[in-house]
């Protein structure tokens, strides 16, 4: 004779499968996730060195316009 499962047994092996399933769309989700900072560090970078650039050609431009204005100032003179 087969023998009957329990129902013990049987909520046991259905809880397996949703958990297995549960876990394998936490997976999935983590695997997003974790592809979506990689892409946000490597955005981060990008903007760090933009930002860097922008400072040294500020820089640049005021150190030119003191010159400028330095030039300018000198042959203004009233003397």
């Amino acid at each position: 004779m087969a023998r009957k499962k329990t129902l013990s047994s049987v909520t046991t092996e259905r809880m397996g499968l949703r958990l297995s399933s549960h876990e394998k769309v936490c997976a999935e989700r983590m695997k997003t996730l974790f592809k979506a900072i990689d892409e946000l560090k490597v955005e981060v970078k990008s903007l760090r060195t933009d930002v860097a650039k922008g400072k040294g050609v500020v820089s640049v431009l005021v150190f030119l316009g003191m010159l400028v204005a330095s030039i300018v100032g000198y042959f203004n003179l009233d003397g």
